[in-house]
């Protein structure tokens, strides 16, 4: 039995096909000319600092640009997915398009809804994209910037420059390797305070967790800070109350971590009794983040509708423009109360989702009407 016209999801599969076409030819040629006028002045910034360490040249700049890359594309493909709606509806308006389309018993939703279906699609490309590449990107980019665009050394995902405090005395680590009961420290400095006031200064080029607590560094040599005389010794034994997890959950950072690596990250700082609402907010960012493509065409469907005559079609585009940012502006507000503890971390990665969805729809409805 074939449904009645009003009644199917899309109008037809010719039309759908159409307006998907549309769609995602204009989303990707925006999101290629932002992403490259943004590289292109990005690289212009950096390009001095790269180059300022010696031996670095054109090799490393075009590193830089592939590492960079991949996080603008995360950051500026719903904006793409935003202003290429906006572009597509315009030009179906401008050309009658929509009216013929609404003559022949086309519904709002019917319109948007190729485009919406595209918008999915792209919500799952972002969410892989963002697993598999960004997260990569992130993490090699901030361990290369870390050494001031020097070589990385080798196992630079695990966490670098970490600073612990134990009592008075402050423990830095240049690189933490391993896990758990084999937790290596790689180039540690001890600083041994007493009263606020430096007395000692422990250097050692390893040191390895001990059975029974505390940390030890074998070839060490200790700078005496009050007499300026320096000892080389044996080993040295610090940090009795120094546990492995606060140097390898020292520096977690949602943005540098797949979904289930940020999971097992966040599962291992509660059970060391430390706070997780940040990267729990993060975590579900990451989902609610990539579906944002999928509201664009909803808010941006004014633009669709409407005659397309004494300057309505551009207030429209720009009431459409001006739902899609205010979404990012909300967005971005939640995530930061959700980071400083003042939302529940559900509630600030889906919050935004589901307002800007209901008002998206709302709009729609009155349009219809």
């Amino acid at each position: 039995m074939r449904l009645a016209p009003e009644f199917q999801f899309f109008p037809s599969r010719t039309l759908a096909w159409y307006m998907a076409r549309s769609f995602l030819t204009k989303t990707l040629a925006v999101l290629a000319a932002l992403v490259f006028v943004l590289q292109t002045l990005d690289l212009l910034g950096e390009s001095g600092d790269i180059l300022a360490y010696p031996g670095n040249g054109q090799h490393q700049l075009w590193h830089y640009v592939a590492l960079r890359v991949p996080q603008l594309i995360a950051f500026l493909l719903p904006f793409s997915v935003l202003l290429g709606t906006l572009i597509a509806l315009v030009t179906l308006n401008q050309n009658s398009e929509v009216i013929a389309m609404k003559a022949g018993g086309v519904s709002a939703h019917q319109i948007l809804a190729p485009l919406v279906l595209a918008s999915l699609g792209i919500a799952g490309v972002s969410f892989a994209f963002n697993e598999r590449v960004v997260t990569r990107a992130t993490a090699t980019l901030d361990a290369w910037q870390n050494v001031d665009y020097g070589p990385i050394a080798k196992g630079h995902a695990n966490p670098a420059n970490v600073w612990v405090r134990d009592g008075d005395d402050i423990v830095h680590a240049n690189q933490v390797l391993g896990r758990g009961a084999g937790v290596r420290l790689i180039g540690v400095t001890v600083y041994d305070r007493d009263g606020g006031e430096l007395r000692r200064i422990f250097q050692a080029p390893s040191a390895a967790l001990l059975p029974g607590g505390g940390w030890s560094a074998p070839r060490t040599t200790m700078f005496d800070v009050v007499s300026g005389n320096e000892l080389a010794m044996a080993r040295y034994q610090f940090g009795q109350h120094i546990s492995s997890d606060q140097f390898t959950l020292a520096d977690v950072a949602a943005d540098e971590r797949s979904l289930t690596d940020l999971a097992t990250a966040i599962d291992e700082l509660a059970a060391a009794g430390r706070p997780t609402g940040p990267l729990e907010t993060g975590w579900w960012h990451k989902l609610a983040g990539p579906l944002s493509s999928m509201l664009m065409p909803l808010l941006a469907g004014v633009a669709a509708f409407g005659l397309a005559r004494s300057g309505a079609l551009f207030l429209r585009a720009v009431i459409g423009m001006a739902l899609g940012f205010a979404y990012f502006v909300a967005d971005n507000f939640a995530v930061a109360m959700g980071n400083l503890g003042a939302y529940p971390p559900f509630l600030a990665a889906w919050a935004p989702f589901l307002l800007f969805l209901l008002i998206g729809e709302t709009v729609l409805i009155r349009t219809e009407e």
